[in-house]
């Protein structure tokens, strides 16, 4: 759920040379999403059908700018890169992984990566953002 959110979140903004990309510590392969992420990002009106659950890998860590985990204890893991953040240095709070859990808990996790994007947004691409906007209409702000 957390890239197809941020992913949304940057096309919302209209933030260009920004993408995403997730996987999981402990994830495995597989050609399909969880029932109920399937569920909330549809309820969320997202497309998820380019998505399909990987295993992190070093050389995803080596080459982004970024890498953005859920907990401290998994930044913790990835200690030796420079570039792993745990959500809660960036957010103010973790997100906790709802696998196997209620739909409740999945859209309460849903709701959580909504804010933890607009906070990795305005932590490390703010000066892209404003860049990249348009002029606002007569009558916006």
């Amino acid at each position: 759920m957390a890239e197809v959110i941020f992913r949304a979140e940057i096309k919302r903004r209209k933030i260009k040379y920004v993408d995403s990309a997730s996987a999981g510590i402990f994830a495995q392969n597989s050609t399909c999403i969880s029932e109920n992420s399937a569920l909330c990002l549809t309820d969320l009106g997202l497309d998820y059908s380019k998505f399909h659950p990987r295993q992190l890998k070093h050389k995803m860590i080596e080459t982004c700018f970024i890498a953005v985990c859920m907990t401290r204890s998994q930044s913790e893991l990835l200690n030796s890169f420079g570039n792993v953040y745990a959500m809660e240095d960036i957010a103010g709070f973790s997100v906790p992984d709802p696998y196997g859990q209620s739909l409740a808990a999945y859209k309460e996790t849903a709701r959580l990566l909504q804010i933890a994007a607009g906070k990795i947004i305005e932590k490390f691409f703010s000066e892209n953002e404003s860049e990249q906007k348009t002029a606002p209409k007569e009558g916006e702000k």
